[in-house]
């Protein structure tokens, strides 16, 4: 069953459809977190975000992908939870199940991250589109294959390249 068609399960009451969301999503989510914050706090997050996620179900508007609606929902608890432990060093950015950990330091504010974009230069507006989607909107592959128009393969090879100028560029300011 797909994500959506689950959503739609999880807002008519169905709890087995939140049981197949949280096994599909719930090891990514953790990992991501597991990343971001002290492991003390990423099993309460991780059910704060899931049971959010059953009460929000019904006001799901059915845009974009449910795993980033998820990550959403994730990265709010996880702010509470900082609050609530008076942390302030967390580091929650978009993500989807293909991670740009592997791509983009994880260290990396969002500030910094636009001004490495800026770096890229007037002629770079493809180069731009496709580190905002793969950073930002922390795209897979295939997503961004398929919102540009061009081959996976061709993604992939992008994304090396343009890694490389923005890591030289992060790396110069001190990164």
């Amino acid at each position: 069953m797909r994500d959506d068609e689950l959503i739609a399960e999880v807002a008519a009451g169905d709890s087995s459809a939140l049981r197949a969301l949280f096994d599909r999503h719930s090891p990514w989510v953790a990992g991501r977190l597991r990343r971001a914050m002290p492991a003390e706090g990423v099993e309460d997050v991780l059910q704060e975000t899931f049971i959010a996620v059953w009460r929000g179900a019904r006001g799901h508007r059915g845009e974009g992908e449910v795993g980033a609606w998820i990550w959403g929902i994730a990265r709010r608890q996880a702010a509470l939870w900082a609050r609530k432990a008076g942390r302030v060093d967390l580091t929650l950015g978009p993500v989807s199940e293909q991670s740009s950990e592997d791509i983009a330091p994880g260290a990396v504010r969002r500030a910094d991250l636009h001004k490495a974009f800026a770096s890229l230069g007037p002629d770079g507006h493809e180069q731009r589109e496709l580190a905002r989607l793969v950073f930002e909107e922390d795209r897979t592959v295939a997503e961004v294959a398929q919102r540009l128009g061009i081959p996976e393969g061709t993604v992939k090879s992008r994304v090396f390249k343009v890694r490389q100028r923005l890591q030289a560029v992060l790396r110069q300011g001190g990164y």
